[in-house]
């Protein structure tokens, strides 16, 4: 026997053992999260007589790997999306029960049919009154839970952006030492499972793309291309978080007027990148609640807004509709808006010589509203908005609104009609009007409730005590009403003004509690289009019982359309994992059979080395 047989069969043991101390750490790790299995390639050695303990390798499927990373921001999103949906829909209660929102609008409609029934009834009043408290403070009452919800996301967000940075501070530790390592050692592969690892946990905050460098380090990028880690060096993250949420409180990419906080990357060269006016953030629990925060809890406060709006101005408010005028060539319409107060919109339908159709809101002012005003705060964002200053009176509307329409109309008081009857006219081949309404805000105020019709101000703003007009004298009066929204301590204070409207109404009369049926059942009125009910541009036109409907309605479905999201969403990560476990994964029993190879292999070698030390014995023995 040769020496070389004794040094094949030395350094075939050593290999063996080797492996056998690998497939024993791979077994130990088959449970243990981010571990890749690791194989060892051997080398031949003395002229291809030998062998030798050769590469530590990790059986890494990228492709899997990649994918994985993305499912998992994926399912980050739509899991955050699912939660907070299913609260917000928590908070309007069961469809059809009494204490829910569509249950309290019934009753309250109801407790106003039976008042018509019986007006002279104490009984019936006070259940209207109780009725109508009851809606009051279930809208305020959700209108709260939106703007805690909005707030929760906020503090979340600052932890979710603190572990962020925190992990890319990690990789970049990491990138430095995988970068000075030897490719072949144990310790390396451990430190790719950490980083690969981290990558993994930072994949549930953000998306990122990661592209492998030549000395082993990874760069990391946003999806938009902002660049986080690029070897050692890592961004900051950072979040300016604004604590409890008002329904003021909204993004804006300018940061005087943005009233949260934004997510701000810091380069390690200085630079400083908004994360969330770039887009960078697409995916993850922090594009999540970005989106949730800025535009899923928005638009439910505008719909609750709205709602709490239309529910005020359907019963306190005259409906003005324009009639057909005509005059000299000219067409157009005369409209009666006398007691016109500042925030009750008149809206003008225009089309212009090609046909192209518009509107125009004239926003009575009393001099104090922006100039401009968004057309988003409207119930048209379409719509051209021109404020006009109407704190001369009824007897100076025409003269006012004919200055700020200018050029293409004639306005003047409506011949014969009433002090604030105003007549709009055009000339129809260059600019036509199509149409023409208001809705007139009657009562002064919340103690004006013997007003002389059917119209009383039985919800006004808890916040001023006023009536609700849709006024932007020093801000936006709609923004966050429905969380100011209150019964008016007038009417609880007296519950026969639901029925007397004057000092000589007679007993009985059904006439004001009849308007106020009717008010919420049958009158059609106009819905903003950023309320997402009636589509993203197009206002919705309903009554205000079925509007309430539509929003209960709404809600329930886009709930029940995160989960059904969620629950794909998962299906799709729980596969991702699946092919990355198949692929790079510890198998038990691939490794146990691996094992008894070696351990066949392992007893050849010994028995070779054993007849050698017989042969050597016996030797010495001659």
């Amino acid at each position: 026997m040769s020496l070389n047989a004794l040094n094949t069969s030395t350094a075939g043991l050593q290999v063996t053992q080797a492996a056998i101390g690998l497939v024993s750490q791979n077994v130990a790790n088959a449970g243990t999260a981010g571990y890749v299995k690791r194989t060892l390639t051997s080398v031949s050695t003395l002229g291809n007589s030998g062998v030798a303990t050769g590469t530590i390798s990790r059986t890494l499927d990228a492709v899997s790997l990649k994918q994985l990373r993305l499912e998992t921001a994926g399912a980050a999103y739509t899991g955050l999306s699912a939660k907070v949906q299913g609260q917000l829909d928590a908070l309007y209660g069961t469809p059809g029960s009494g204490s829910a929102l569509d249950g309290v609008m019934n009753n309250f409609t109801q407790s106003l049919q039976a008042l018509t029934t019986d007006p002279t009834s104490a009984a019936s009043r006070a259940t209207a009154v109780s009725a109508a408290r009851t809606v009051a403070t279930t809208i305020s009452g959700i209108a709260r839970g939106v703007q805690d919800l909005r707030s929760g996301l906020e503090s979340q967000l600052g932890g979710d952006v603190a572990s962020a940075s925190t992990l890319l501070t990690q990789i970049a530790e990491l990138n430095g030492k995988i970068a000075g390592a030897p490719k072949s050692d144990a310790g390396t592969a451990d430190l790719l499972d950490r980083r690969d690892q981290a990558i993994n946990t930072l994949s549930q905050y953000l998306d990122v793309q990661v592209s492998d460098q030549p000395d082993g380090s990874v760069t990391l990028l946003t999806a938009s291309g902002a660049t986080l880690v690029d070897h050692g060096a890592a961004a900051s993250l950072a979040f300016d978080g604004r604590g409890t949420l008002s329904p003021e409180a909204q993004y804006s990419a300018d940061p005087a007027t943005r009233g949260v906080g934004t997510v701000t990357a810091t380069t390690p060269a200085g630079a400083k990148i908004d994360l969330v006016a770039t887009g960078a953030i697409r995916s993850g629990s922090i594009a999540a609640a970005v989106s949730l925060r800025d535009d899923t809890l928005v638009q439910a406060q505008r719909q609750l807004d709205d709602l709490a709006s239309g529910l005020s101005r359907a019963l306190s408010d005259r409906p003005a509709t324009g009639t057909a005028a005509s005059a000299n060539g000219l067409t157009g319409f005369d409209i009666d808006l006398t007691g016109l107060q500042a925030g009750n919109a008149v809206t003008i339908g225009v089309r212009n010589a090609g046909g192209v159709g518009r509107n125009l809101i004239l926003m009575p002012t009393n001099g104090a509203a922006p100039d401009p005003i968004d057309p988003k705060l409207t119930d048209d964002p379409t719509a051209l908005v021109v404020p006009v200053d109407i704190s001369g009176g009824d007897s100076t509307l025409a003269q006012r609104i004919g200055a700020v329409l200018g050029t293409g109309f004639t306005v003047s008081a409506t011949p014969g009609g009433a002090a604030g009857s105003v007549r709009i006219l055009s000339d129809p081949a260059a600019l036509a009007l199509t149409g023409a309404g208001a809705s007139v805000t009657v009562p002064k105020s919340a103690a004006d409730t013997r007003t002389g019709s059917g119209q009383l101000a039985l919800f006004v703003d808890g916040g001023t005590g006023g009536v609700f007009t849709g006024s932007f004298e020093g801000g936006s009066h709609l923004t966050g009403y429905a969380q100011r929204l209150a019964f008016n301590p007038a009417v609880a204070a007296d519950s026969s003004t639901l029925v007397n409207y004057a000092a000589t109404t007679a007993s009985g009369d059904t006439a004001r509690p009849q308007t106020l049926t009717n008010a919420l059942t049958n009158r059609t009125l106009t819905f903003s289009a950023a309320s997402g009910i009636g589509g993203v541009s197009a206002p919705r036109f309903t009554t205000v019982t079925g509007f309430a409907q539509s929003v209960v309605d709404a809600r329930g479905a886009a709930s029940a359309e995160a989960q059904q999201l969620d629950e794909g969403q998962q299906i799709a990560l729980s596969s991702a994992q699946s092919r990355f476990g198949k692929e790079s994964g510890v198998s038990v029993d691939e490794e146990m059979s691996r094992l008894i190879q070696l351990q066949t292999a392992y007893g050849a070698n010994a028995r070779v080395l054993t007849a050698a030390r017989d042969m050597l014995d016996t030797l010495l023995r001659i």
